[in-house]
């Protein structure tokens, strides 16, 4: 997929200027306000009222379908509701859902469950299910392991390049967690207000980050990952 211009204005102001390319998996790394959640709305026709978009790209799918665009958010507490069992807020065949569940390593028990008695990576794995089952040609993700604890987030990482291989689709890995995102993606592009900075393949520009602003991003995830060990 090649997003040959993504564009975002508010009141002529540009909040936005940018192109990539989604080989296979692209992160999109950047600190707060640095537009990287604004791309992931564009992508999705969420962007807020007010807001204009300017957007050409080259694919075999149609981002306005959405069987074909998928998106897992950031919180898997508040993506489920509270009031219906699990199994009744898919929307495809049981075949489906019992064959996601098991490549997930979920039990199919936790059908019959409400979202509030499964675990934070019950959870998780169960929004990635739901993502999944109309079989989308890209999945976004919108920092998918910010609420989840050290051990779970490397057990969903694992998860998602696994599945990658198998169903075959794209992603977009919006964060701001290099370390998450390098074990999951091939190709980097460093976003700073609005604009791609440094992009590349991912072990590269770990490796040799071109920019000062690469340099300090990856210099503070290394050091928050010391601290926590």
């Amino acid at each position: 997929m090649n997003v040959k211009k993504l564009q975002i204005t508010l009141d002529e102001k540009r909040l936005v200027d940018i192109s990539f390319t989604i080989s296979s998996s692209l992160a999109l790394i950047g600190q707060s306000g640095s537009g990287k959640s604004l791309t992931l709305k564009a992508l999705l026709g969420m962007l807020p009222s007010g807001m204009e978009l300017e957007l050409e790209y080259e694919a075999e799918f149609e981002l306005k379908s959405s069987k074909r665009v998928s998106l897992v958010p950031q919180n898997p507490f508040t993506a489920l509701s509270p009031l219906t069992k699990i199994k009744r807020q898919f929307f495809s065949s049981k075949e489906r859902v019992s064959e996601l569940f098991d490549e997930l390593g979920l039990e199919q028990s936790l059908l019959e469950r409400f979202s509030k008695e499964l675990s934070g990576g019950q959870l998780q794995r169960v929004v990635i299910a739901m993502a999944l089952e109309s079989k989308p040609k890209l999945l976004l993700l919108d920092e998918p392991t910010t609420a989840l604890d050290p051990e779970t987030k490397t057990i969903i990482l694992e998860l998602l390049k696994r599945l990658q291989k198998r169903e075959k689709f794209k992603m977009l890995f919006v964060t701001h967690d290099i370390l998450s995102a390098e074990k999951l993606c091939e190709d980097v592009a460093i976003i700073k207000s609005g604009v791609i900075v440094e992009e590349g393949r991912m072990s590269e520009v770990i490796r040799q980050p071109q920019k000062s602003y690469t340099k300090t991003l990856i210099e503070a995830n290394f050091a928050n990952r010391k601290f926590r060990e």
